[in-house]
């Protein structure tokens, strides 16, 4: 039988942080999280207003919220008797405005594609 060799403290860290970035981004990985999110980004709502925004029911809300909360990546802050979330972390809407820009690149990319494609067929 194979021994492994030990595991470097890099390679340990490096594991820690992908695994913690796979996490992150499946906990992001759901439409309704997604557009939570960036209702968000313009300030702190609650369920209600949440709900209203996105035109869901409540548990659906709730659901996608706790899930966020659970990773991190909302807060949220008592006022009165309502509960409002935010964005632990601003950089969250940067991630959110980089990924739009990515889809927009690969979504002009296969634009173009298709029209050569197009223009091929038409002189084919």
């Amino acid at each position: 039988m194979r021994r492994r060799a030990p595991k470097s403290r890099e390679t340990g860290a490096a594991g820690e942080l992908q695994n913690f970035k796979a996490q992150f981004f499946r906990a992001l990985a759901h439409p309704v999280r997604i557009r939570i999110l960036e209702i968000l980004v313009s300030g702190g709502r609650t369920v209600q207003e949440l709900q209203e925004t996105l035109s869901l029911g409540q548990p659906i809300v709730s659901q996608q919220l706790a899930v966020l909360r659970t990773h991190g990546i909302v807060a949220t802050e008592k006022k009165g008797a309502s509960v409002r979330y935010t964005l632990r972390d601003g950089l969250v809407g940067e991630l959110l405005d980089v990924a739009r820009r990515i889809f927009n690149n690969q979504l002009a990319s296969t634009q173009g594609l298709l029209h050569a494609l197009q223009r091929e067929s038409r002189h084919g």
